[in-house]
């Protein structure tokens, strides 16, 4: 395996790892992204056995010491496992994430305190802000949210239209179709009544840049392909409602 890095946006790196024995024969990416700032931010830590690759892939853009902010969508082993790991090759590093995934999780998990954001609130790393917005069960996890980087349009999305196979570090192919049909092989989203609103409210920021954990970036009018999935979902929890 190796971790290839590619920027998607100025000064928004992908380093992505094809793993190849997730989800055969296609494989499945794990991708973080590296947003260079100031205050430079690490989203998504990866899993713990992947740190060697992943932290080689970011020292060949930064020194590992240059990170300040390290963050990820919810409390799952590929998001968050080599968490600690990060904290420990960044001094000045801190975890940030929700109020709600600080308070059930990360105030134990984190081997320094978090820094919690409300809703709707701004992280200014200089140069880049980043906006967290709670999105509860959406895809899954209590706790989980996405970051909105407002000076490039820049979704991170986290596990969000999450598709297989290896394929180019961003498209501007139909990314909706393939994220359905690997929904329909793992059963990841949250299929609950509010759902589609969560994602309708982030279509409404017209993202040009959809960062995925899973999968190809996208590039284009961002709100389409969430507009989409909100619709699938949408469907998806009244069918599971609705006599047969």
């Amino acid at each position: 395996m190796e971790t290839s890095i590619a920027e998607i946006g100025a000064g928004v790196y992908r380093l992505s790892t094809w793993v190849a024995d997730v989800a055969p024969p296609a494989g499945f990416t794990f991708n973080q992204f590296l947003i260079d700032a100031d205050e430079p931010m690490l989203f998504h830590c990866g899993h713990r056995q992947l740190f060697p690759l992943v932290s080689e892939a970011v020292a060949r853009i930064m020194p590992l010491e240059r990170l300040r902010w390290i963050s990820f969508g919810h409390v799952e082993a590929d998001e968050c496992g080599a968490m600690n790991a990060w904290l420990a090759a960044a001094p000045q590093a801190q975890i940030v994430h929700g109020e709600l995934g600080c308070m059930i999780s990360l105030n134990d998990l984190a081997d320094r305190p978090p820094r919690p954001l409300a809703d709707g609130e701004v992280l200014d790393l200089g140069g880049k802000r980043m906006r967290w917005l709670a999105t509860p069960h959406v895809p899954h996890g209590w706790e989980a949210g996405v970051f909105f980087e407002e000076t490039a349009d820049v979704l991170l999305c986290g596990d969000l239209l999450t598709h297989v196979g290896g394929g180019p570090p961003i498209t501007d192919a139909d990314i909706l179709s393939l994220a359905i049909e690997s929904e329909a092989q793992f059963g990841a989203m949250t299929m609950a009544p509010g759902t589609a609103d969560q994602l309708r409210r982030l279509a409404e920021l017209a993202p040009r840049t959809l960062a995925l954990m899973h999968g190809a970036s996208f590039a284009g009018d961002g709100a389409e392909p969430l507009r989409g999935l909100a619709e699938f979902c949408q469907a998806a929890a009244r069918a599971s409602v609705e006599p047969a």
